[in-house]
């Protein structure tokens, strides 16, 4: 077998120059539409007037929420395979283990917009409990919940989880990468025993910091409602976006004459992951959904109202549900089309695209409230980002072999069958 080593074609680097710009373009187009309207839209929720570098920056915390998840779960993708020593995926276990390269961009960009976002416009937080006033008592503008919260919601503690949650996020995958590299050498299966061990912990890892991570970055952004469901929610919304995005990227690969003994088998299960979860967070939607309906608690139901009444975020809540489990549901229900690359593909680019607008919806009404739209500035952030995370993840496959000659796995996975 070949070592099948990956090129980064003139084509594609052009292709993705041109989507880059095409972004860039976009975004500055929306900025300069939303310029001409003046500093000023509709009232912030804070009392103060609107301005539109609110929406910038709004948008680049929703993405880097977004693609920094996506590198997460497409690790976990991967530990998961060691820790249940499956074969099936050995074939292809270089895409999910390139996605871990994003891990260092996101941990820059997380700290760098949490300051940008925070603290760079008067009157304006991203996280509205980092407002003083808010916990001081006497103060008019005292908040006795965000004041009983803030044990957990202070400004040290934050910064200081977020340093914690990429520092063993980043740990944890150079351990993984260092033995998949030096398994490439000399073919030991002591390096698999290692891997297996290291991904258990990732995973245990994983299960704490990305709960927390989605209480931090999401969900304190409307710090008077919770949800105990809610780092399960992030988790399955990631979680089905990497695995669009693995998906993708094999069928991509095998297009272009890479991974030339891909058989339909991987691509069949990689189908049935990406099917069986829409309806796991379809399942997780409703849950939430219909207990917060049912009990009708103010406090609670005050999150979906902001959502269903609003004629910025009504259209989303509705597009979110029919493209992230109507359409896969319906497309992907049949053994044949989980089968099929153009079905697959399909099916992977509108999840990708559409857990997108979960996150949004997730995000912008809690920090823009009416203010919030989708328009050019938004399709521009994305295209940034997106070509961004499928660069870096290109080029951390050139580093390697596509695939892991001497896993120990390897045969079962070339003759898998399903």
């Amino acid at each position: 077998m070949s070592e099948d080593k990956f090129i980064i074609s003139a084509s594609d680097k052009r292709r993705l120059l041109i989507g880059g710009i095409a972004g860039v373009v976009l975004v500055i187009l929306g900025i300069m539409f939303l310029a001409m309207g003046g500093h000023h839209e509709a009232e912030g929720g804070n009392g103060h007037s609107f301005h539109w570098l609110q929406r910038v920056y709004v948008n680049l915390w929703i993405n880097n929420v977004y693609f920094a998840g996506i590198a997460l779960t497409g690790v976990l993708f991967l530990a998961i395979q060691y820790a249940a020593q499956a074969g099936w995926s050995a074939y292809i276990k270089r895409i999910p283990e390139a996605m871990g390269a994003w891990f260092p961009w996101a941990a820059g960009l997380t700290i760098i917009l949490y300051f940008v976002t925070n603290y760079t416009l008067p009157h304006f937080h991203l996280f509205h409990w980092l407002d003083h006033s808010l916990v001081e008592e006497g103060n008019p503008n005292y908040d006795a919940i965000i004041a009983g919260k803030s044990s957990y919601l202070n400004e040290g503690f934050f910064i200081g989880r977020m340093l914690v949650y990429y520092l063993l996020w980043i740990v944890m995958f150079w351990l993984i990468r260092r033995e998949s590299l030096a398994e490439d050498i000399d073919g030991l299966t002591d390096h698999w025993k290692k891997m297996r061990k290291y991904s258990a912990i990732y995973i245990i890892i994983f299960a704490v910091s990305s709960s927390m991570a989605a209480w931090d970055w999401v969900m304190s952004i409307d710090p008077h409602w919770y949800s105990t469901l809610f780092g399960w929610y992030n988790f399955s919304s990631w979680f089905v976006a990497a695995l669009a995005f693995i998906t993708w990227v094999i069928i991509y690969l095998s297009e272009r004459g890479y991974l030339q003994q891909l058989n339909v088998g991987i691509l069949h299960d990689m189908g049935k992951f990406v099917f069986a979860f829409s309806i796991f967070w379809a399942y997780l939607w409703i849950s939430q959904f219909l207990l917060i309906y049912y009990a009708n608690i103010p406090e609670e139901s005050v999150y979906f109202v902001e959502r269903l009444k609003s004629g910025q975020y009504a259209w989303v809540f509705y597009l979110n549900l029919a493209v992230n489990f109507v359409f896969p549901f319906f497309v992907l229900m049949t053994r044949d089309s989980k089968r099929q690359t153009t079905y697959l593909k399909i099916t992977s680019l509108v999840l990708f695209i559409g857990h997108w607008f979960d996150f949004y919806l997730m995000i912008a009404p809690g920090s823009l409230q009416e203010n919030g739209h989708i328009g050019l500035m938004e399709l521009g952030f994305f295209m940034i980002f997106t070509v961004a995370f499928i660069y870096v993840v290109l080029r951390m496959l050139t580093k390697a072999p596509l695939v892991a000659r001497n896993h120990p796995m390897l045969d079962e996975s070339l003759h898998h069958q399903t």
